[in-house]
């Protein structure tokens, strides 16, 4: 009886031990199993966030090679300006080099011819008695003279409107050419470079061989470079070498198209 016991205890014992390995079996593989489904979750969000990573990057150097474009066309727009202002400088400086050249050789005359005038006024006042002296005055030299005092002095607004008063008053003086030529002067010192064709070009239709006129061609030429009208001013260039060949504005001309 006891032994009858004691085995049936041993086999309960074993069942016992057998469920319980049993249950412990599949209790490891459910955990396992949902480690693996962790696992999967893991490498899923890994993955988008690879590919987000990825997606940025690229976006990033798309973006870089975008600045570093622009970044390239500012630095060639910056040159081209660079060069731009030094040619409109270097084209100012000659043109008040030239103008101050001008305006000498015009005060060496106008002071020959007032001492000339001086000296004839002072003959004729002791040939002449002195109850019949008859004093011919202003033929228009004398607004002529103040126009052009305001324009050395680059007062160039007083300048233009005083030429323009002695145009209205003298059309017929031999310095009508003049007094356009350095109210177009006047607009270009302005920066109104516009104006200033307009003037030189009406004043090469109107006298067409006046010593001026080859002068305000160069003018018009210096006038549209200015505003970029370079074919403009490279044929202004070569018709004012055709039509006055043998002017300095000529020589200046050539000088110019060669550079």
């Amino acid at each position: 009886m006891f032994l009858r016991a004691l085995l049936l205890l041993s086999v309960l014992i074993g069942c016992n031990s057998s469920y319980a390995a049993l249950f412990d079996d599949k209790g490891a593989r459910q955990e396992l199993a949902a480690q693996q489904k962790q696992v999967k979750i893991l490498e899923t969000r890994i993955t988008k966030i690879a590919e987000a990573n990825n997606q940025t990057i690229v976006g990033l150097h798309n973006q870089i090679e975008e600045l570093r474009l622009e970044l390239n066309k500012l630095n060639g727009q910056i040159e081209v300006l660079a060069n731009d202002i030094e040619l409109s400088q270097n084209r100012q400086k000659d043109f008040y080099i030239d103008l101050d050249s001008r305006l000498r050789r015009i005060e060496q005359p106008d002071a020959a011819s007032n001492t000339e005038s001086n000296t004839k006024s002072s003959t004729a006042a002791e040939v002449l008695p002195t109850e019949n002296v008859t004093v011919v005055t202003d033929d228009g030299s004398s607004d002529y003279q103040d126009a052009f005092g305001m324009f050395k002095i680059g007062k160039f607004k007083d300048a233009i409107s005083k030429f323009n008063s002695f145009l209205e008053d003298h059309p017929k003086s031999e310095l009508v050419p003049s007094a356009h030529y350095w109210i177009g002067n006047s607009y270009y010192a302005m920066r109104d470079f516009k104006s200033a064709i307009d003037v030189q070009e009406k004043l090469i239709k109107a006298f067409p061989d006046s010593a001026k006129a080859p002068d305000a061609m160069l003018n018009i030429a210096s006038s549209q470079q200015e505003i970029n009208h370079k074919t403009a001013a490279k044929k202004t260039l070569n018709d004012l070498i055709a039509k006055y060949p043998v002017s300095d504005a000529a020589e200046k001309a050539k000088l110019r198209l060669a550079n």
